[in-house]
């Protein structure tokens, strides 16, 4: 994995659903009020996935071991020209959903289908074809 990179994102299932976030509705942040996928910004000298894992237990509560990463890829950064970030496809059994706290950012969380999902009018513009190739990737339906 390259160490030039902005961020980490990732598709992340509890059980069958996808964990997403909906974003504060602040002015001063990309797409306020859209649903997300946990992940956001690296830090200092942090790998794709430390990023990701800290990212998910600073949003949600929940410790992302390396072995329910199932996919991922490197994308060009959609709104920070020149850079790069990491798309992951994680899978926690059902029982974690017991654990999600919501952290410091975000309005809400919710577990969704992928249909569900793909259905909302108000998503981060990057994430529904970032899922579809995952998905057709990981040789699943989306």
């Amino acid at each position: 994995m390259t160490t030039l990179f902005h961020g980490a994102k990732a598709a992340l299932f509890i059980g069958p659903r996808l964990l997403v976030l909906l974003r504060d509705d602040k002015p001063d942040i990309l797409f306020p009020a859209h649903w997300d996928f946990p992940g956001g910004g690296r830090e200092g000298e942090e790998t794709p996935f430390r990023t990701l894992a800290r990212e998910v237990a600073e949003e949600v509560g929940l410790a992302l071991p390396r072995h329910a990463i199932t996919w991922a890829q490197e994308f060009d950064a959609a709104h920070h020209p020149g850079q790069k970030v990491w798309f992951f496809v994680a899978r926690l059994p059902v029982a974690m959903a017991d654990q999600i706290r919501l952290g410091d950012e975000g309005q809400c969380w919710a577990l969704m289908t992928v249909p569900q999902f793909l259905a909302l009018s108000n998503t981060v513009p990057s994430l529904p074809s970032r899922l579809r190739i995952a998905l057709a990737k990981e040789g699943l339906a989306g």
